[in-house]
């Protein structure tokens, strides 16, 4: 599945556009990374806790949304934008969003 934020994919047609798709997660650290988090905040420097937090659950949105689009029949997800939002203190969500379309080689 190709996967770009641009509006076009280098070399291929959109011939069809499916619709939008999306995959979002809500994850929380557990409560000893979170509290490193907080003494981290104090010291200064990057929260690695809520890093890698973020890099899984970006990922997991991305690999619902390929799977969204995938059931449409997509060849690749184009315009892809990301968002992320506090649920809890601790918990965030993130979510991936794109329009899947079909492809042809240019001509």
């Amino acid at each position: 599945m190709i996967v770009v934020n641009t509006e076009f994919v280098p070399g291929r047609e959109i011939t069809e556009s499916l619709g939008l798709v999306r995959g979002s997660t809500i994850r929380a650290k557990h409560l000893g990374k979170d509290l490193l988090a907080g003494l981290r905040t104090i010291v200064g420097g990057e929260i690695k806790e809520y890093t890698e937090m973020l890099i899984e659950s970006r990922n997991e949105s991305v690999k619902r949304m390929q799977a969204e689009a995938e059931r449409l029949g997509a060849d690749a997800i184009v315009n892809v934008r990301f968002v992320t939002s506090q649920v809890l203190a601790g918990a965030a969500e993130l979510l991936a969003y794109g329009t899947a379309v079909k492809l042809t080689p240019k001509s």
